[in-house]
């Protein structure tokens, strides 16, 4: 399976962040001395501001980590424990600890459910957590995720921005963050195994964002596992498009090869060759989603229609699927042996064709016919009799009845004695007298 991306993880990782540096600044500016007496929130003491002021000020996260824990084990109830909280969630997010980072995010849920900063850090792990995580941690991903997206609008209403991001970051925040945890609930689907559900969500996700190249793979992936014939096509669909698409959001170009090579391979595979493929790479690059009359014909359903026309050939002109039987039989390692043995000198049924040319041109004892398509010589008929009276112009249809006298397989031909009353469709026309030019004498 496709690795995750670092370029899907960026857009919601930065949002998630931008909103926990967004508390931690608005606190910083909090100071013992600057808090109005009985205000609700209040450092215990000058100490305490002490320690956060340093926790501040560690560049280090794993420096950071040790003084938030001493800040914790010294004041174990503070007025800021929901901020200390956050920074434990940023901090274990810096160094890569996303279960602890879950944990943290999870004391602030229980305290605010709506509370965006530690939504967003929750719903941003699942590209870390998603394919090892116990099914606790992501009952908590998927109740965070399911609680960003009922509440967006009011969770980023205009008069919930902070005060230090600006406009355009807070509705990209929005934008990253509902379309991070639209995934989410497509990849804890898949993880589980419940391939429709998370093929309804990954296709959710897509309307928030087409742009999204990797959601495109996941969706052509968890369609193909649900072993539906119907819905193949639109499993190659998506990853066209994963493999096509090459604008924001989209796959690598090293990832995009590997998924060119694969959808080359299935769709040869499903439709028996890659006739069409090129067009259908052009138009899912244009479009994230298929429309709804979209499909691939299957070599299961070209090898049916077929044999259905063939069928249908075959009643129309009986004598035409005769001949192409022959054809089949007079192909390959044994076909003289298999003239000499069951064709030649057989009288054969009556063949209708297209006159190809004749020998002579006028009253010819010899003519030239395709009967498979029209236009490939592949009857030669030699009149044991008389004549044929005048000429006739090339393309007109031509039956007869006949003996095989001769086969040659490349190029086909086979070669039948006949008689002239055999042959129908004749409209031999005299050639025009040539005038005399009668030169008269000078007196």
């Amino acid at each position: 399976m496709l690795a995750i991306s670092k370029k899907i993880m960026l857009p919601a990782i930065l949002a998630a962040t931008l909103l926990l540096g967004a508390a931690r600044e608005a606190a910083m500016a909090q100071t013992p001395a600057a808090a109005p007496q009985g205000q609700q929130k209040n450092w215990k003491d000058r100490a305490e501001y002490d320690m956060y002021e340093a926790i501040g000020k560690a560049a280090d996260p794993g420096q950071r980590l040790t003084l938030l824990s001493q800040w914790k084990d010294k004041y174990a109830t503070s007025d800021y424990s929901d901020l200390r909280d956050a920074l434990f969630m940023e901090t274990y997010r810096q160094l890569g600890r996303a279960g602890d980072m879950l944990a943290a995010a999870n004391q602030v849920l229980a305290k605010d459910p709506n509370n965006i900063q530690a939504l967003g850090a929750t719903v941003t792990s699942i590209y870390t957590l998603w394919q090892n995580a116990p099914p606790d941690q992501l009952a908590t991903v998927q109740k965070a995720s399911q609680q960003l997206l009922s509440n967006a609008d009011a969770l980023f209403a205009a008069d919930k921005k902070p005060a230090n991001v600006g406009d355009a970051d807070w509705v990209a925040a929005k934008k990253s963050l509902t379309s991070t945890a639209q995934t989410a609930l497509g990849l804890i689907a898949m993880r589980n195994k419940q391939n429709e559900e998370a093929e309804a969500a990954f296709r959710k996700t897509l309307e928030m964002n087409p742009n999204l190249g990797q959601v495109s793979y996941w969706l052509g992936t968890v369609i193909l596992a649900e072993k539906n014939p119907a819905k193949q096509s639109a499993a190659l669909y998506h990853f066209a498009r994963a493999a096509a698409y090459d604008g924001p959001d989209a796959l690598p170009a090293a990832e995009r090869g590997n998924v060119r090579k694969y959808i080359e391979k299935a769709y040869s595979s499903y439709h028996g060759g890659k006739e069409g493929l090129d067009q259908l790479l052009a138009q899912a690059k244009g479009a994230a989603l298929p429309p709804d009359d979209f499909k691939v014909v299957s070599k299961t359903e070209i090898a049916t229609k077929l044999a259905e026309d063939e069928q249908k050939a075959a009643a129309a002109n009986p004598s035409l699927a005769i001949w192409k039987g022959l054809k089949s039989d007079l192909t390959g390692a044994e076909a003289q042996a298999y003239y000499e043995k069951n064709l030649k000198g057989m009288r054969m049924p009556k063949f209708t064709g297209k006159l190809i040319s004749m020998s002579p041109e006028t009253r010819p004892k010899e003519l030239v016919l395709a009967i498979e398509d029209g236009k490939t010589p592949d009857a030669t008929l030699k009149i044991s009799d008389a004549a044929l009276a005048g000429k006739m112009e090339p393309g007109g249809d031509i039956s007869f009845a006949g003996t095989p006298t001769a086969f040659a397989g490349s190029p086909y031909m086979i070669t039948f004695e006949v008689e002239k009353a055999d042959i129908t469709g004749w409209k031999g026309v005299a050639p025009a007298p040539v005038k005399k030019v009668v030169h008269r004498k000078k007196k």
